[in-house]
This record gives structure tokens, sequence and C-alpha cells, in this order.
């Protein structure tokens, strides 16, 4: 395996994860090609081959990152994300939580439904996460005034539990949907990357790296596309692996990384 480390590898995803040892990748963060939404350039790929291989290649206690949508066919929603959720716990994950990707803006206007915003997020589990290195933001109600309050909070049975004199944090752990400017220089400020037909925010990416992995810490894209995963695993000192079928595609990734590094020197 150590000839794929922190290299971006062009070749069949289900092949090349084949070669990757049992129980060695702490991390996957990968977008899949879904509901042929893009033709990626017509390739194809096996979707249970791949959930399969990347719970023996995940370590107990490391996470998948699924990132994932539905398209519409025909009227309907085809339901191909909660499916591949479903799938992924019959291989063995836990479905450790799910979250919203929102994005700032709808790529495809709907004429008689609400603009689509959003992706799931599948935070898929080998047992329990090892890692949770939790993203906190401001609590808003938080005053150094008023750091001391009065309340309660609901039981299971309908009850009341006082909390009286509770301190007030200043800030909280983040919920679970995340909003994310997309489009040029927000999805990323490398233009040449957009070559890509469909990215995800650079930030979406280093969020889920820094939550649920530490430094050197190998983290896989087996999608790895334009290389966003593959960068920021660099910018934030950890290893990766990063595989992709298209040779285009795979040196947009390789310039992404290389810049990444002269960043990091610099």
């Amino acid at each position: 395996m150590t000839n794929l480390l922190n290299k971006v590898t062009q070749g069949d995803s289900l092949e090349v994860l084949r070669s990757i040892d049992d129980n060695s990748v702490d991390l996957t963060v990968t977008s899949p090609p879904y509901d042929n939404l893009r033709t990626y350039k017509g390739f194809e790929w096996d979707f249970e081959g791949i959930a399969k291989e990347l719970y023996r290649v995940t370590k107990e206690g490391g996470v998948v990152v699924w990132v994932v949508g539905d398209a519409t066919v025909n009227g309907s929603e085809t339901g191909t994300s909660f499916r591949q959720a479903l799938y992924f716990k019959d291989v063995g994950f836990n479905l450790h939580d799910t979250m919203v990707y929102e994005k700032s803006t709808s790529p495809f206007p709907q004429r008689n439904r609400y603009n689509n915003l959003f992706e799931y997020m599948f935070i898929l589990s080998k047992d329990r996460p090892k890692t949770f290195n939790a993203i906190k933001e401001p609590t808003k109600t938080y005053s150094e005034k008023e750091r001391k309050r009065d309340g309660g909070y609901r039981q299971a049975d309908g009850s009341i539990r006082l909390a009286t004199g509770e301190t007030r944090k200043k800030y909280k752990t983040k919920g679970n949907i995340w909003r994310y400017k997309v489009g040029m220089n927000q999805t990323t400020k490398d233009r040449y990357a957009f070559e890509h037909p469909a990215m995800f925010p650079e930030q979406l990416a280093q969020d889920h790296i820094l939550s649920w992995s530490n430094p050197g810490d190998i983290v896989l894209d087996p999608f790895g596309g334009s290389g966003t995963t593959a960068k920021m695993a660099v910018l934030n000192d950890r290893k990766f692996i990063s595989i992709d079928i298209s040779e285009e595609y795979c040196e947009i990734a390789r310039q992404r990384i290389s810049g990444a590094l002269s960043e990091k020197q610099a």
C-alpha cells in the first residue's frame, strides 16, 4: 500500500482499493458519481463492490464520509442516496450521522418543485468513531453579563429537570447542517480545477478531515476527481490516497496538491 500514499493514482477505484491493506485507512471523504447527473466521461463503477472494499480497508473506529444526492427521473426522486446508506449498514458500517450539505445556490432551477439546495453527507463508522474533534461556533445568546441562567430540560417522560445556575457556554458544537458557498472562487480559488464537472467545496473536505481524523492519519478518496480531499489532507498534515479513473482529472489533482505543498512551504 505504501506505493499509494501521498500520490494520485490513475485507475479503476475498485481494483486499486483491492490493493490496500485491511484496516489501514482512518478516514474516507468522497463524493461518488450518482444517478448519471454527470457523465464523468462515460466511466461506470460498481457501488456494492466499492462499499465492501471501503469496509475492509477502514480501521476499527474509522469513518467514511459519503456525500451524495438524488436525481429526479419521471417526476420522482430516485432515492439512490437512501439505498446506498442502507447497503453500507448491510456490509457492517454504522450510520453514525446523516448530515446535510447545503449549497448557497441551486445549479438546476426547478419548474414545479422547490430548488434543490442540498446533498446528504452520510457519516459511516466502523464500530464507534475513534476520533471526533467537534467544530465549535459562537453561542448566539451568550453574554458575559449573563453567564448564569435558570432553566430546565424536557425529559423523555415529559417532566422538566431544572438547571438552576448552569453556566452558559460561549461556544457550542456546530449542528449537522453545513452551509457552503459554491461556484467560481467559492468552491475553490483554483480556477483550472473547474475543468472537473462537480467539485465539493474545499471547506467541506477540510471540516470533515478536522472532525474525524488527526494529524498523520490516512485520508482516502476513491473518487478523487480534481483532488479536493487530497489537497485539504496535505494542508492539514494528513497522509492521503487519491484514486480516479480519468487521467485528465488526476493531472488536475496533482497540480492542486503541488500548489498545496508550495503553500505549506512558503
